[in-house]
């Protein structure tokens, strides 16, 4: 029940004692601003890498080839190893029931594209129509590459949003001709990345079409698979990891590259960086949590001296109050009551002062890895159990000893 008179003493005894309890309230308020602003620094870091892993489709393997180093069957080392459509056939025939998207790619970078008097140096690639899927991209005017093309060996492109500002101004550039080094290519669509300007300064056509048009005959420069979802994360990385080394295996033999020889063959595997980054924003989560809970606790621990000095203060009025009849529990509750309204208070105006930081500052603080650091409501909820747990801790000491105390010792007290 609420009690006045209990709520008076209170404030009478923090009126009494104002810089004490200031200082008091301070070490709490900065310990619970610190462990926010440190949470708040953890799920920035995590929207940072979600950010970064937006930006190609989620799961994806990217298999190129280099240079031999070792000899192998008669081989030097230092020979080139050249990916073919043979080569993709490979591992699309052997794991097509795992793939879920896939695409050869054939870049070419530094090519001259124009419309009309306009022109500009690009980089245009050969793939199929999955690579939309595989890049994240999203096709804003028209349609992407389609199977149609692929087998008909159309001579259509899809452009990015950057290439169509630069090349058509405001201008609608679909069913329009462009040239890509030289040869006509018709527009049938516009796309947007979430990577931004580097991969919307692209031109896409089809992988076909762009092996005829160029002389490559069969030749790639890599590809790109996406394998079906798995139920957890743990499956989903051993399955990427089996298609990793069987893709390597496969690609090794056709090419008579030896089988210890880790540089002709590369192999990206985001799901296994995935881990990796998730793994370490985890453990920087959690030792800003613990950070966070010791800067906490020496507040806590003021606190408690401090209602360790409030007691001693006030050990005659308490053997008093034993005297008259008050029972141990409301002598515990006594103390309890103003250890608790101190921490609350000072961790609630730590709390505010830490999510207006976050609020107002933390958008305007943005880089690669590191986006719009924030707290979730649900960590709000768990700062604010922290606070009450915390006041009732401070003052649960220093309040059973009061109740302890006798009524004869407490009055000869001087």
């Amino acid at each position: 029940m609420f009690n006045i008179e209990r709520w008076q003493e209170i404030f009478e005894a923090i009126s009494k004692n104002r810089l004490r309890t200031f200082l008091t309230g301070i070490s709490v308020a900065s310990g619970i601003f610190i462990l926010v602003i440190l949470l708040g620094a953890g799920k920035g870091l995590q929207n940072g890498i979600e950010k970064q892993f937006e930006n190609d489709a989620e799961g994806i393997i990217e298999v190129w080839s280099n240079v031999t180093t070792k000899g192998y069957k008669g081989l030097n080392p230092g020979r080139e190893i050249q990916l073919r459509n043979s080569d993709y056939d490979l591992p699309v025939m052997k794991f097509n029931d795992e793939i879920n998207k896939k695409s050869p790619v054939r870049s070419t970078w530094g090519g001259i594209i124009s419309y009309g008097k306009e022109s500009g140096n690009y980089q245009f690639r050969g793939i199929s129509p999955d690579y939309l899927s595989l890049e994240n991209a999203t096709i804003i005017n028209g349609r992407f590459i389609n199977n149609s093309d692929m087998v008909n060996n159309e001579k259509v492109v899809a452009i990015g949003l950057k290439v169509k500002q630069d090349l058509f101004k405001e201008q609608d550039p679909i069913g329009k001709e462009i040239l890509v080094n030289n040869i006509n290519f018709k527009v049938v669509g516009v796309f947007t990345d979430p990577s931004g300007e580097r991969e919307e300064s692209r031109v896409y056509m089809p992988i076909t079409t762009n092996q005829r048009a160029f002389g490559a005959g069969d030749k790639i420069n890599a590809m790109q698979f996406v394998l079906n979802k798995k139920v957890d994360y743990d499956q989903a990385l051993a399955q990427s990891k089996r298609f990793a080394e069987g893709i390597k295996e496969l690609l090794k033999s056709k090419n008579i590259v030896a089988p210890d020889d880790d540089s002709a063959i590369g192999v990206y595997n985001s799901v296994e960086d995935a881990k990796q980054f998730y793994d370490l924003n985890l453990y920087i989560r959690l030792f800003f949590w613990w950070v966070g809970i010791c800067t906490i606790i020496a507040g806590v621990v003021g606190v408690s001296n401090i209602m360790l000095i409030i007691v001693k203060e006030r050990t005659k009025e308490i053997g008093i109050r034993k005297a008259l009849g008050a029972s141990p529990f409301s002598i515990i509750s006594m103390i309890l009551h103003e250890s608790i309204f101190i921490t609350t208070i000072a961790g609630f105006v730590g709390l505010l002062a830490s999510l207006l930081l976050l609020e107002f500052v933390g958008p305007m603080v943005q880089s690669e890895y590191f986006r719009n650091p924030e707290v979730d409501f649900s960590v709000a909820l768990t700062t604010l159990a922290l606070l009450v747990f915390a006041g009732a801790m401070a003052g649960f000491f220093p309040a059973y000893r009061a109740a302890k105390i006798k009524p004869i010792v407490a009055l000869r007290d001087e």
